[in-house]
């Protein structure tokens, strides 16, 4: 199969952006070059390839579920800012807040938050047991199994329901899930590879798990 460059991936499956989101996403590459040289966030094989590998994988989730406008989601374990940097790019009128205990890490997403100006954004340097507030939805990549992700984020939820799938935890997860999942009956999985058809993509999953709500 034809690599595409980096923006025509993107735009391959997100024909839809505007000038301006086009003009974020391009950016991406040097800021995260750029810091990657002071702060290793991301592999160098990775950097290579930031768009297959990160970029359009966060942008597995807009594949599952459109953010309806004044949404608020929580990005777990954020590290070098995926998914929710390329996510708050495609949702604009979404606010997002993206997590991570390791302050080094957060430098970098704050840097590049700054160079995109990205004003849906905001960071907090914090293990998310310690983190306030209720979101329509949690997103992370993979930084725990789920039964210890979701003691991290219990009573986070919202309880109003704005989508067509209910409020809880989106994770972007790869490999076979059955005995991590086998508790929660109540998940889905979306498998990317019906979405993307690049070969990075052939075990890699969204799986959704609608929360129970406290209070």
């Amino acid at each position: 199969m034809q690599n595409l460059s980096n923006m025509d991936l993107i735009l391959k499956y997100f024909p839809g952006l505007t000038e301006d989101q086009i003009d974020k996403f391009k950016k991406l590459e040097t800021l995260y070059q750029d810091w990657n040289l002071k702060i290793n966030v991301v592999s160098r094989k990775d950097i290579d390839e930031l768009y297959l590998r990160h970029v359009l994988h966060s942008l597995g989730i807009a594949k599952v579920i459109q953010f309806k406008d004044g949404s608020n989601i929580l990005d777990v374990g954020t590290g070098g800012g995926f998914p929710g940097i390329p996510l708050a790019i495609l949702f604009p009128e979404c606010s997002f807040h993206l997590v991570d205990s390791i302050a080094k890490k957060l430098k970098v997403v704050d840097e590049v938050i700054a160079g995109l100006n990205l004003t849906n954004v905001k960071t907090t340097h914090s293990r998310v047991e310690e983190t306030k507030g209720k979101y329509d939805f949690i997103v992370s990549r993979a930084v725990a199994a789920m039964p210890t992700f979701v003691h991290w984020v219990k009573g986070k939820i919202d309880k109003t329901q704005n989508h067509d799938i209910k409020n809880g935890i989106l994770y972007l997860k790869g490999g076979d899930l059955s005995e991590e999942l086998k508790d929660y009956r109540t998940t889905k999985i979306y498998n990317l590879s019906d979405y993307f058809q690049e070969d990075f993509y052939e075990t890699k999953k969204v799986v959704h798990l609608p929360m129970k709500y406290k209070g």
